[in-house]
C-alpha cells in the first residue's frame, strides 16, 4: 500500500482544523472585543467633549448676553471669549470656535495661530444649519484632515438662552487618538493571537499524535494483515474511544487469524481433494467463465490450467453449437463429450451442478468430468462377447439339432447316412465342449480364482517335447525347424499352463500353414527374459488387424477360421496365461509371408550345474 503523504495525512488535517477553529474563535472574540472597545472609547471621548462643551456653552452664553457699554474700560467680548476658550482647551481638542448667531461672525478661537479668522463670517454649512434650526442639540461629524490624513471629530453645539440661539460652539477634537489606541490594542491582540496560535499548534500536534498514533498503528496492522501476518497487535494507549477501537481491532485480528486458519485448512483440504480426484472438476462464475479447474480436468481436455481461466465453459467443452450457458444451468442429464479420433476412442461424460444462493441467485456452475472411454469399450466388448458366444453356441447346436431331427425321423435306419450324421454330431459336441472349456478357463482367469503350480523346469527340454508331440501327430506336409538354445534354461512356470499356451500357438500355426510350408521354433535370451516364438509361412495378418488377434472371439477371416474349427479364444487364453507368469505376448506378420507369435518369460541365466 502506498504511504500517505504528510500533506494528505489526518495528522495535518487535525492540526489544521484545530488551529482554524482557534483562529475563528479568536477572530470572533477579537472583532467583538475591538468593536465594543472602539465604540466605548469613542463614546467616552464624545461624552467627555460634550460635557465640556455644555459647560463652555453656559459660560459663553453669559458673556454673550452680558451688557457692555462703549464707555466701559473692561475687556471686550472677544477678549473674554478668547480667555474662556484658552482655559477650556485640552490635548484632545484641536480648536474651539465661537460664532455669533446674528452675524455668523467668528468671535473667538482657541487656536493662537489662527486668530486672523476672528471677526470673519463663517462659511461652514454645519454651523449655519445648527443656528438656523434653533435646536437645543448640536450636530457632530467625523472629517479627514487633508494635510495629515487624521480623523477629526467635529461638534457644533448651539448656545442658547431663554430658548433663543444666540451663538454656536464649533469644536474639533483629536479623535485619531482613539483610533491610535485601537491600533495599539489590535497589535497587542494580534500578537497575543499569534502566540496563542503557536501554542495551540504545538498542543494540536501533541493532541493529534494521541489520536493518529493508534490509528497509524492500526493502519500498519491492516497492511500486515493484508499480507497474511496476523501476529501483530495494536498498542492500546488509553481506554477512551480510540483505546476501545484498538482493543476491538485486536479482537478482530484474532478472529480473522482463526478464520483465516480455518479457511486455509479448508482450502488445503479442497485443493487436496481436487488434486487427488480422478474425476475432472471445473467451476465457473455466474457468467459461465472458468475460475477453477483441477489437474485431472486439464489433462482430460489437454489444456493448460493457466491459459483457460476466464474462458467460457461452453467453448472449453466444445458445446457452442448445441448448448448455451443457460441451457447447461437447467440441464439435468449427463452430457456425453465424444473426442474420439479415427485411431483412438476418447469419450467423457459431463455432469452439471448449479452453485446457487438461498435467494435463488445463480453464482456459477460446477462441472464434473468422467472418462468413460474404457467403460464404453468394455460395454462394446461385452456386447460383442455376448454376440460371439451366442453365435458360436448357436452354430453347432443348430447343426446338431438338424442332424438329430433327421436321425429321429428315421435316418438312423440308413446304414450309409446314419454314421456320417453321428460323426458330425459328435464333432459339433466336441466343438461345444472345447468352447465351454475355453470360456470356463477365461472366466477363472478373469476372476483371478486360480493358482499357478510352478516349478523350475528346463525350458529347452520342455519346448522340444511339445514340438515332438506335434511333429509325430501332424497330418499335413509341414517342415519343423528348431532354433533353440544349446544349453539348459531353467524357468519357473506352471507346466500345464505353458503347455496350453504352446499348444494354442502351434495349433494356429499348423492351421494356417500351407502344404510344404515351414514352421520355425526359436528361443533367445534377452535382458533377463526368455523369448519363445513360433513362425509360420501362412497367409499372414493385415497390419491394421495385428493388434486385435489377442482379443476374445476375434478372427481376421471368420469364415475360414470357423471352417478350420477354431473358437477364437486360443490366443486370448494364451495372453492371459503369459501375463499371469509375468511375461508379455505379441505378434508380427506380413501378408502373404506368414506370422510370428512370440512371448517372454522372466529368466535369470544360471549354470547348468546348479540344477544337477
Amino acid at each position: 500500500m502506498k504511504k500517505v503523504s504528510f500533506f494528505r495525512s489526518i495528522h495535518l488535517k487535525f492540526v489544521l482544523i484545530y488551529v482554524l477553529l482557534i483562529i475563528i474563535a479568536m477572530e470572533i472574540i477579537g472583532v467583538y472585543f475591538v468593536r465594543q472597545l472602539e465604540s466605548t472609547l469613542l463614546k467616552n471621548f464624545q461624552t467627555s467633549i460634550e460635557e465640556r462643551v455644555n459647560l463652555l456653552a453656559y459660560y459663553l452664553s453669559e458673556e454673550l448676553v452680558k451688557e457692555r457699554l462703549p464707555e466701559d474700560d473692561g475687556p471686550t467680548l472677544e477678549e473674554d471669549v478668547r480667555k474662556i476658550l484658552t482655559d477650556s482647551k485640552t490635548p484632545d481638542i484641536i480648536e474651539i470656535r465661537v460664532i455669533e448667531s446674528s452675524t455668523l461672525k467668528i468671535i473667538g478661537t482657541s487656536d493662537p495661530l489662527n486668530q486672523r479668522i476672528v471677526g470673519q463670517r463663517t462659511t461652514d454649512n454645519l454651523i449655519k444649519r445648527v443656528i438656523a434650526t434653533s435646536a437645543n442639540s448640536g450636530e457632530e461629524v467625523t472629517l479627514i484632515d487633508p494635510q495629515t490624513g487624521d480623523r477629526i471629530w467635529v461638534l457644533v453645539q448651539p448656545i442658547s438662552t431663554d430658548g433663543e440661539v444666540i451663538g454656536a460652539i464649533y469644536l474639533a477634537g483629536k479623535v485619531e487618538n482613539v483610533y491610535s489606541q485601537m491600533r495599539t490594542i489590535n497589535n497587542i491582540l494580534a500578537t497575543g493571537t499569534a502566540m496563542a496560535l503557536a501554542i495551540t499548534a504545538v498542543l494540536g500536534v501533541l493532541l493529534a499524535q494521541t489520536i493518529t498514533r493508534p490509528i497509524s498503528d492500526m493502519r500498519k496492522q491492516a497492511q500486515a494483515m493484508a499480507k497474511g501476518n496476523f501476529s501483530r497487535k495494536v498498542k492500546v494507549y488509553g481506554y477512551d474511544e480510540i483505546g476501545h477501537l484498538a482493543i476491538t481491532f485486536n479482537n478482530l485480528t484474532k478472529k480473522l487469524q482463526e478464520a483465516q486458519a480455518t479457511t486455509e485448512g479448508e482450502r488445503r483440504k479442497l485443493s487436496s481433494v481436487l488434486s487427488y480426484m480422478t474425476d475432472g472438476v471445473i467451476a465457473t462464475d455466474r457468467k459461465g467463465r472458468v475460475i477453477l479447474i483441477n489437474e485431472p480436468a486439464a489433462n482430460m481436455l489437454s489444456v493448460s490450467r493457466e491459459t483457460i481461466l476466464s474462458t467460457p465453459i461452453i467453448s472449453l467443452l466444445g458445446l457452442e453449437e448445441e448448448y448455451s450457458f443457460d441451457d447447461l444451468i437447467v440441464e439435468q442429464e449427463s452430457v456425453i463429450l465424444d473426442y474420439s479420433t479415427k485411431n483412438k476412442p476418447y469419450i467423457l461424460r459431463a455432469n452439471f451442478s448449479v452453485i446457487q444462493k438461498e435467494t435463488g441467485f445463480v453464482n456459477g456452475l460446477i462441472t464434473v468430468l468422467h472418462d468413460i472411454t474404457e467403460q464404453e469399450k468394455i460395454d462394446m466388448e461385452r456386447r460383442e462377447f455376448v454376440a460371439n458366444v451366442s453365435h458360436e453356441l448357436r452354430t453347432p447346436l443348430t447343426t446338431m439339432r438338424s442332424y438329430l431331427e433327421a436321425l429321429a425321423d428315421g435316418a438312423w435306419r440308413d446304414e450309409t447316412i446314419a454314421p456320417n450324421f453321428l460323426e458330425v454330431t459328435q464333432n459339433e459336441t466336441e466343438r461345444l465342449i472345447r468352447l465351454v472349456n475355453d470360456l470356463l478357463q477365461l472366466s477363472k482367469m478373469d476372476s483371478k480364482d486360480y493358482r499357478l503350480t510352478t516349478e523350475w523346469i528346463n525350458f529347452v527340454d520342455f519346448y522340444n517335447r511339445i514340438i515332438d508331440r506335434f511333429e509325430f501327430t501332424k497330418e499335413q506336409n509341414v517342415v519343423f525347424e528348431r532354433q533353440l538354445l544349446d544349453h539348459a534354461a531353467f524357468v519357473e512356470f506352471d507346466e500345464d499352463k505353458l503347455t496350453q499356451i504352446l499348444v494354442n500357438i502351434i495349433s494356429n500355426a499348423l492351421k494356417y500353414s500351407p502344404e510344404g510350408g515351414k514352421i520355425t521354433f526359436r528361443m533367445i535370451e534377452k535382458e533377463q527374459h526368455l523369448i519363445i516364438s513360433v513362425s509360420d509361412e501362412g497367409v499372414g495378418i493385415p497390419k491394421e488387424n495385428i493388434g486385435q488377434i489377442f482379443e476374445r472371439f476375434y478372427r481376421v477371416d471368420k469364415a475360414r477360421t470357423r471352417k478350420l474349427g477354431g473358437t477364437g479364444l486360443g490366443l486370448a487364453i494364451a495372453k492371459e496365461m503369459v501375463e499371469a507368469h509375468g511375461g508379455e505376448i505379441w505378434a508380427e506378420s506380413e501378408e502373404g509371408k506368414g506370422t510370428t507369435v512370440s512371448f517372454s518369460l522372466p529368466y535369470v541365466p544360471t549354470e547348468e550345474e546348479d540344477w544337477s
